[in-house]
């Protein structure tokens, strides 16, 4: 007995000497953290539920020269419901309404008693304060289901939780694609999208969220002051003519498909601007040709005989030939120290000696490279070579606005890598690199008299059509050489055509200038002989030649049938170009009657007028003018009448083809699109006709648009 009292005697002590100290310990720990730290922890658990969540802003047009939008944002809407957020008595008056509203408008999958049913269940647990109403809702059907009952009362007596997001849209599909670029979380920024960023993304607005499930990541906007609504993006206008664009480019993917090249690219220029009207670039892929890369400005490559334009400006700027001098060019072969050089024109091969101009209209190595030997080889005639091509900026950058462009590379004279060689090789267009649209601004020196302009993409900013700033164009250089070297530049670029490389190109129909470039690609030298791995084709020139209104390189990469001569590949596509933008008549013809004609009291109100309804008020506000009407609708109807304005309802059914007419481009895709229809369009302007007659039952199919 003794011995088990003894037992239980030390069981005790044991048991009072580990669990009391552990009690004190846990009572102590309890009063610090509830009390002296309380303050501490409940912040900080606030700060751990409690977030301060962005919302996205509408991002910026980007539109063409006339208007037309290249690239917009639609708003698409995730809709849900949080039962819990209706004080009692506006639930229970509105639920049952709700759930027949919902039930038979927006997903009939469910009964209206049995949609009742779950939002009680959810309101009694709090299980699910995210309902889902409706994913990818348009600004229509939002603006419908925020009317239902219980919705009505607003965000936070309603329950309704309306999550935005924009996606970008095209309405001109590919055109332009790498040009206008992209803006994504993971890649660097592209294009227009990229470099005008700051513009056309506005500002992010914000609120204050709290999370009510951390296994689904669901938050819910607390109601405060602390709210802030998104600012929308500005517009961004840009240089680019739509019908220029698209002759570029179908005329650059018939060359690319014709020559099975590997890439290529072409750029229209404005010459007495530097607005680039047009920039196509095309690049093998596994399923055909994309706009992967802009070669147009990324692209820093060895231009070949397109080069010996500013080699024979340097010359006649120095004042050491004349075009009628006589040269040799024996026939088409040449020894430069251990290197030799032959013409890859055919029509060397019979010549000895020609004239000067003959030899640059024939494009000879040989003999424009044997110029530069005679007149920049001894002294410090190579370092006065190069100076002088640093004098039409060929060794700078264009600085047009889009990312990514590439930096030309002339090389010095008498560097470390100067050879004995450079200076000829240099003088046709080796051992330097510069981009096609580098090279197409000092054509565009030539065609523009001697003066260089800046090439730009973007023209301005502006905002609900008011223009907020203007960019002029820019002069990079008053004068890169003498008139009279300019005007004997010109001539030798006319010859091309008329009696050269080019001829056969050309056209009684007008005049155009410019000269062929046939490179070597991975070329490699060994004694006498030079293995190549390929060619680049080029044309750059301008046209009309007389009065030139247009510049336009065109290079294509490694093309591997059909020739491979810049005469064979890259000029039927400049002559393309230029034939459709001389047949079309843009911006040649001068006004008919420039005289003022007299104008009606009508006339000077705005005409018929069809768009959204929200955007034809601002504008009438804006320009300070009266108006009557109040339609209903989103979109609306503006008429004038003797010296008055009012506004009609357009109403857009649901699931029926709706009625575009008379609608800018951007209402029309947004409200066809909206509607489930797929969009083909042509022209610019507004609506004149639609090929799927309004109010035909949606199928999901397509229709074209008519634009004037």
């Amino acid at each position: 007995m003794e011995i088990k009292n003894e037992i239980l005697y030390r069981i005790y002590f044991l048991l009072f000497g580990i669990f009391i100290p552990a009690s004190v310990i846990m009572v102590w720990r309890t009063i610090t953290i509830s009390i002296v730290q309380g303050e501490e922890w409940r912040q900080q658990g606030i700060d751990n539920n409690v977030r301060y969540k962005t919302i996205e802003a509408e991002r910026g047009n980007i539109l063409a020269m006339d208007g037309s939008v290249l690239s917009t944002s639609i708003p698409y809407f995730d809709l849900y419901f949080d039962p819990v957020a209706p004080q009692v008595k506006d639930f229970n008056e509105n639920i049952d309404s709700l759930s027949y509203c919902l039930a038979s408008y927006v997903d009939d999958t469910y009964t209206p008693g049995g949609l009742r049913d779950y939002f009680i269940r959810a309101r009694a647990d709090s299980s699910n304060r995210h309902i889902l109403i409706k994913k990818g809702a348009t600004f229509i059907e939002k603006d419908r289901i925020e009317k239902y009952p219980l919705f009505n009362k607003g965000r936070f007596r309603g329950g309704l939780i309306v999550e935005q997001r924009n996606e970008r849209r095209r309405p001109f599909g590919l055109l332009a694609q790498r040009t206008i670029g992209y803006v994504r979380e993971s890649a660097k920024p592209v294009g227009i999208e990229g470099a005008m960023d700051s513009i056309l993304r506005g500002q992010p607005g914000g609120q204050m969220m709290i999370q009510v499930d951390g296994k689904k990541d669901i938050w819910l906007p607390l109601e405060d002051l602390s709210g802030m609504d998104p600012k929308s993006g500005d517009d961004v206008m840009t240089t680019i003519d739509v019908n220029i664009q698209d002759i570029t480019e179908n005329a650059l993917l018939r060359g690319m498909n014709a020559h099975d090249a590997e890439w290529g690219t072409a750029v229209v220029m404005d010459v007495k601007t530097g607005a680039i009207r047009a920039i196509a670039n095309l690049g093998r892929g596994e399923t055909g040709w994309w706009e992967s890369f802009n070669y147009a400005i990324g692209s820093s490559v060895e231009p070949g005989s397109t080069f010996k334009t500013a080699t024979m400006l340097a010359l006649l700027e120095d004042g050491v030939i004349k075009l009628e001098d006589s040269i040799n060019i024996n026939h088409g072969k040449a020894q430069f120290f251990e290197s030799f050089m032959v013409d890859s024109s055919p029509e060397s091969t019979g010549l000895d000696t020609i004239s000067i101009q003959k030899a640059f209209e024939i494009s000879s190595n040989v003999g424009i490279a044997g110029l530069a030997q005679r007149y920049y080889g001894s002294g410090n005639g190579p370092d006065r070579f190069i100076r002088r091509l640093k004098q039409f900026n060929l060794h700078l950058p264009s600085g047009v606005e889009v990312e990514g462009e590439a930096n030309p590379y002339l090389k010095e004279a008498f560097s470390e890598t100067w050879s004995g060689i450079s200076l000829p090789w240099i003088s046709h267009g080796y051992e330097l690199r510069i981009t096609p649209l580098q090279l197409l601004s000092f054509y565009n020196s030539i065609a523009n008299n001697g003066i260089m302009m800046k090439p730009y993409l973007v023209s301005g900013t502006q905002r609900y059509g008011e223009i907020l700033e203007e960019f002029p164009p820019t002069v990079v250089k008053r004068q890169i050489a003498s008139e009279r070297s300019i005007e004997r530049i010109r001539k030798l670029l006319e010859g091309v055509v008329n009696d050269g490389t080019a001829r056969k190109l050309h056209t009684d129909a007008y005049n155009f200038a410019g000269k062929t470039g046939t490179a070597q690609i991975n070329y490699r030298r060994s004694g006498n002989n030079i293995k190549i791995g390929g060619y680049r084709a080029s044309f750059v020139g301008y046209f009309p030649a007389e009065s030139p209104r247009y510049s336009c390189i065109v290079v294509v990469h490694r093309p591997r049938k059909a020739g491979f001569y810049g005469s064979d590949v890259a000029g039927p596509i400049f002559r393309e170009v230029a034939d459709k933008i001389m047949a079309s008549g843009s911006n040649h013809q001068s006004p008919i009657n420039l005289a003022e004609r007299p104008v009606m009291k009508n006339e000077a109100l705005p005409g018929l007028d069809v768009g959204a309804a929200a955007d034809l008020r601002t504008a009438m506000k804006y320009l300070d003018l009266p108006f009557y009407g109040r339609p209903g609708t989103e979109m609306a109807v503006m008429r004038t009448h003797a010296d008055s304005i009012f506004f009609q309802d357009r109403q857009l059914v649901e699931r029926l083809v709706p009625n575009v007419l008379g609608m800018t481009l951007r209402d029309a895709l947004y409200a066809l699109e909206n509607a489930g229809l797929k969009v083909r369009l042509n022209g610019v302007g507004k609506v004149i006709s639609q090929s799927v007659p309004p109010n035909t039952k949606v199928r999901g199919q397509m229709i074209s648009i008519t634009l004037r």
